[in-house]
Order: C-alpha cells, then sequence, then structure tokens
C-alpha cells in the first residue's frame, strides 16, 4: 500500500527532542547512565495543597464527565485573578479567558484559527520550534526575524519595518525568551504594540517563563494598547511545577478568545475537572511559593555557571528562565559538534542551540531541572574528560 503523509508534514520533521531521547533511551539500555539537562521538565513536585485538591476532587463522585470548552468558572476566575495580582493586568473571566490543555495546544490553535495558505507569520530566530512548525502545519510561510545577542536578542523592528509585510498576519514573540533567557524589555514592549498597530499583525506572546528567576513578572498586556494587538498564552508547566498536568490558558480580546475557540472546540472535550480545580490552588498560591522555587533554582544555575565554564563557555550571568543559554568557544565546530561530544564522551546531555534555528548554531543550553547533587555528577564527568 502507497500511503504517502499530507503536504501539510512534509515540512515538519519530528521533534528533535523526541528522536534525541530514543537515542539516549539506547544508549541507557547498553549500560550508559545518562544525564539528561536537555529538556525543561521541572523535577520538583507542585505544592502540596495542589496535589491535595486534585485527590479529593478525583475521590468525588461528580467530577468525571465531560468538561465544557472554556473550564469551569473557577478557573477561569482564578486566572484572571492570578493576572491582576501578578501582572496587574484586568481580564474578563467570562470572556478574555481561556484554559488550555497546556499552552503548546494553544500556539497550534492560534496558527490553525488564524492563518492558511498565502499568510505569512513572523518567527524568531533563534525560538522555540513549535512555532515553526505550527505555522507550518497551518498551511502558512513562516518569515524568519533574526535574535542576536549583540542586540540582547530582541528583534529590529524598524529594519522589518523596511521589509513586504502585507501578508503577514501574526507574529510570534516570547519574553523572558526561551531559549536565550532574555528579560522582558518594557521599552521594546511599548514599541513592538506600536509595530504590530500600524502593521496590522496580531502578536503572539508566549509567557510561561516570567516567574522562574525573575523578580518581577510581567505580561505583554501590560503594555498600554496591548490588548488591541496582543493574544497573550501562560502556562502553569514552569511556574508551578505542572508540566505533566498541561495546563495552560489563553487571555485577550473577547473577539479572538472566540474564534480560537471555535477551533479547539474541535479538538477536545475539555479538561478534567479536578485537574481544573487543583490548577484553582495553584493559581492562589502566594509569592512565597515563587521565592522558594527560586531560591532552588539559583543554588542550581551556580552549578550550571560553572559547568559551562569548564567547557570554556561565554554567557550572560543576567539571563532569567529554566535554564542557561551560553556561546560555545571559538575555535567549536557549532553546538551540536559540542553537545555530541559531551553526550559521548560524559554521557551527559546537554542541548544544541541549532535546534532553536541557525542563529543559535554557536550556542548551547543546560536546563535547570535537577538536583544540585546531579549537577555535581555532572561536574565530575566533564572533568574527567578534560
Amino acid at each position: 500500500m502507497n500511503l504517502q503523509v499530507a503536504k501539510r508534514l512534509q515540512q515538519t520533521e519530528e521533534y528533535y527532542f523526541s528522536k534525541k531521547l530514543r537515542e539516549i533511551d539506547e544508549m541507557n539500555r547498553a549500560g550508559a547512565k545518562v544525564i539528561n539537562l536537555g529538556i525543561g521538565s521541572p523535577d520538583l513536585p507542585p505544592h502540596p495543597s495542589v496535589i491535595e485538591a486534585l485527590t479529593e476532587n478525583a475521590h468525588r463522585p461528580d467530577t468525571h464527565a465531560y468538561q465544557g470548552y472554556k473550564g469551569i468558572p473557577a478557573l477561569r476566575q482564578a486566572m484572571a485573578g492570578w493576572y491582576q495580582r501578578y501582572y496587574s493586568v484586568a481580564l474578563d473571566p467570562e470572556k478574555e479567558v481561556l484554559p488550555l490543555i497546556g499552552s503548546k495546544e494553544g500556539i497550534m490553535h492560534i496558527c490553525m484559527t488564524y492563518l492558511q495558505e498565502g499568510d505569512e507569520a513572523l518567527v524568531p530566530n533563534p525560538g522555540y520550534p513549535t512555532y515553526r512548525s505550527a505555522v507550518n502545519l497551518s498551511g502558512a510561510t513562516v518569515r524568519d526575524y533574526d535574535l542576536e545577542e549583540k542586540n540582547g536578542w530582541l528583534p529590529d523592528l524598524d529594519a522589518l519595518a523596511k521589509t513586504d509585510l502585507s501578508k503577514v498576519k501574526l507574529m510570534w514573540v516570547n519574553y523572558p525568551h526561551m531559549p536565550t533567557g532574555a528579560r522582558f524589555n518594557t521599552a521594546f514592549a511599548e514599541k513592538l504594540v506600536k509595530f504590530a498597530s500600524e502593521h496590522n499583525i496580531l502578536i503572539c506572546h508566549d509567557n510561561p517563563y516570567s516567574f522562574i528567576l525573575n523578580a518581577q513578572p510581567q505580561s505583554l498586556l501590560q503594555t498600554p494598547g496591548a490588548k488591541d494587538v496582543v493574544l497573550e498564552l501562560n502556562s502553569l508547566s514552569k511556574s508551578s511545577n505542572m508540566a505533566g498536568w498541561r495546563v495552560g490558558m489563553l487571555v485577550g480580546k473577547q473577539e479572538w478568545i472566540n474564534e480560537v475557540l471555535r477551533f479547539k472546540s474541535n479538538m477536545d472535550s475539555g479538561m478534567f475537572q479536578p485537574l481544573q480545580m487543583a490548577a484553582v490552588k495553584a493559581l492562589e498560591l502566594g509569592p512565597e511559593w515563587y521565592a522558594e522555587l527560586n531560591e532552588i533554582y539559583t543554588g542550581r544555575r551556580k552549578k550550571v555557571f560553572e559547568l559551562l565554564e569548564l567547557l570554556n563557555c561565554t554567557f550572560d550571568r543576567d539571563q532569567v528562565g529554566m535554564f542557561v543559554w551560553a556561546k560555545i568557544p571559538a575555535d567549536a565546530k557549532d553546538g551540536f559538534t559540542v553537545t555530541d561530544e559531551i553526550l559521548q564522551k560524559a554521557q551527559v546531555f546537554i542541548t544544541p542551540g541549532g535546534i532553536f534555528g541557525s542563529n543559535g548554531n554557536g550556542y548551547i543550553r543546560v536546563s535547570l531541572c535537577k538536583d544540585e547533587k546531579v549537577f555535581d555528577e555532572v561536574l565530575q564527568r566533564i572533568r574527567a574528560i578534560k
């Protein structure tokens, strides 16, 4: 039987981590004990009260049915309250908040709602690979915009404005930035909102890292005029240690929320109610939760800085988020070469920056999602191969 995949998949390869984890599994079956510093999956549990809320609600006999596509009112209210409390952004929980089964699905929902063949979308290079794959799957064309260290990993909006943007419908942005750890920049945010308004471009801001190693969480929706041009994605995966729970949110203007819901309602049947109730508890946690979390990540980041110095990499100590982004030594070919050598010689997996785009070829990224004792073991292994 000659069965070909659909055209939409022909530009979309299997996710890098999916392939790499198979390679690591094979190494481990052969006797290696690979330490994975590649993926930003929190190793710490959620707050005990969150787990307790899940358990209590799962034991109830009336919480196991299909749920509404917009989530329960308590969850939307908690999400709106979280935005007000930590970002000073006022949202109508009934009209401007849409819970998601993880924010990653929201990236696809937005692209499938607004993009089609003939459209273009601006995607950061380097940037989260899912932006590119979601645009490709929608049938639209990816337009890379460059992010470079010399510009603080911010796009040159003036240069973009001089290009033909007539087919561009939306632009993906992400600050604090993954993978580079560049901070949210208020002056840039104001310029971005103005740029979007002038060129009739929907800005899609992916904001899951704002609480990690960041004293002042910020939202693009704080920017004057942003609600007219911005949809924002957020998530409990990183900030609440709930990556596997798949709880995210899309916030913004009612018109756009309703349009995305039209697509989403054809893709799923709502989120398990006990999960939603647990998410409410997570969203009600006070600033002490985030402070305790960041104290742990601060200790881990010091270990990663030590690791990167052993590898003769250079890096910005002021970066934020769940990873550390570093420039490889000048005599190294690229990040793939560096990370493959470390994997084979030390059985330590570090992410090559090139998977995030060509502008990441000279960099590597290290996850903070391991205990300090694990980083001590990594340091021993790296010293042994030096």
